[in-house]
């Protein structure tokens, strides 16, 4: 059984990206989810900016949780040191199993597979099935153009405020840290 109160969804990129801010970033949330005795949930690579986030809070002493499918397991390099390791059939089922076993979900810099998971989770907070608050860290904006794209698609009538006010934009560690302390109860 877990010793923590609060459980973390981290999507991230597993390459570390061209800005060194990304990895000390992901880095950063390691440390910070350990200090708020929060569980890091994350997709059990050690690659990456998923690596980062997942070696940061176990040197942190934090407790960690990933999860990962089948045919990423040598790709990803599966993390097998992790306090939880599930290994899923699909990469929908990884999804699944990551939001659900989550109370929050923060994403990091990513590519497509990051774009992937942000995205079904705002789907599914709109289909009502979670409501849990959801994150984007926007370090150094690298996030602006898909925020720009999601007032456009507001703005053209494919989607309600709801798809904007769902999802909170923090622009650094500190601000995250705060969000999810006031969102969770911490």
């Amino acid at each position: 059984m877990s010793r923590y109160h609060h459980s973390v969804c981290v999507y991230c990129g597993s390459r570390d990206g061209n800005d060194p801010a990304y990895a000390q970033a992901a880095e950063d949330i390691g440390t910070m989810l350990a200090a708020q005795n929060m569980r890091l949930v994350y997709g059990a690579g050690d690659v990456g900016l998923m690596g980062r986030v997942a070696r940061a809070t176990q040197a942190a002493g934090g407790e960690t949780f990933g999860v990962i499918p089948t045919h990423l397991l040598d790709w990803e390099v599966g993390k097998r040191d992790l306090d939880s390791f599930v290994i899923t059939e699909t990469m929908h089922e990884r999804k699944k199993v990551m939001i659900m076993n989550a109370d929050a979900v923060v994403v990091l810099p990513g590519g497509a597979g990051s774009l992937d998971e942000f995205f079904e989770a705002v789907t599914w907070r709109q289909l009502k099935l979670h409501a849990k608050p959801i994150y984007l860290l926007n370090t150094n904006g690298f996030w602006a153009p898909l925020i720009n794209l999601m007032d456009h698609i507001v703005a053209q009538g494919f989607a309600g405020d709801d798809i904007i006010s769902s999802v909170k934009i923090c622009d650094d560690v500190a601000s995250l840290a705060a969000a999810l302390k006031a969102d969770l109860g911490q």
